[in-house]
């Protein structure tokens, strides 16, 4: 997944250039407040594309585990159909296969559990990207408006650079609130889903 690209460079090292040549301290405050969003706006088009391709094989994932509990329960479905009729001739069904059954509904309730712990991921990391996508757009548009306050000479302009700096703000905020609690404090989402699995599948169904 290609990286979201924030072409900024130009504008920014316009900014520069005209605040050295000008005399107003303002103008000196633009090229600082678009230093500090061209940075914001790096690292959330950095994250905005981490959590797209996290999402993306996520959902690839899920689909893959979802698909493993739907052909178990087909699996099943024909076991426990040949039990059911061996019984009905009066038949006793060999012990191997009723442990299979016994083995698909703990393999179908192993395959659940991480599926629908993959979509809960997949879902949060998709949130987040979408808001970090959010917050490069107003960032993008703060350093743009930005230099047209340093073209036109005129301070107002400025002043909706920042709030829209803010904005990307808040919407970065946003973000960060949508992803996992455990990705905040430590990584290896997969060896805790794996740990709760094998601990589900151990246990007798």
């Amino acid at each position: 997944m290609a990286e979201i690209e924030v072409p900024l460079e130009e504008l920014h090292e316009h900014i520069q250039h005209n605040a050295h040549e000008s005399k107003e301290k303002w103008i000196s405050m633009v090229a600082l407040s678009t230093a500090f969003l061209a940075a914001f706006a790096a690292v959330a088009a950095l994250c905005s594309s981490h959590f797209e391709s996290e999402s993306m094989k996520e959902h690839s994932e899920a689909f893959d585990k979802w698909s493993y509990y739907q052909s178990k329960g087909i699996e099943k479905v024909l076991g426990q159909s040949k039990v059911d009729i061996l019984a009905a001739v009066g038949k006793v069904a060999d012990p191997k296969d009723k442990a299979k059954i016994d083995e698909y509904d703990a393999k179908r309730a192993a395959a659940k559990v991480e599926a629908e712990t993959v979509t809960t991921l997949s879902k949060a990391h998709s949130e987040a990207q979408e808001n970090f996508a959010l917050s490069v757009t107003m960032f993008q548009m703060s350093i743009a408006i930005g230099a047209i306050s340093v073209l036109t000479k005129r301070r107002g302009f400025w002043y909706v650079s920042l709030c829209l700096g803010a904005v990307g703000i808040c919407f970065m905020i946003i973000a960060y609130t949508h992803i996992p609690k455990h990705e905040k404090h430590a990584g290896g989402h997969e060896e805790k889903a794996g740990e709760k699995t094998a601990e589900h599948a151990a246990q007798p169904h």
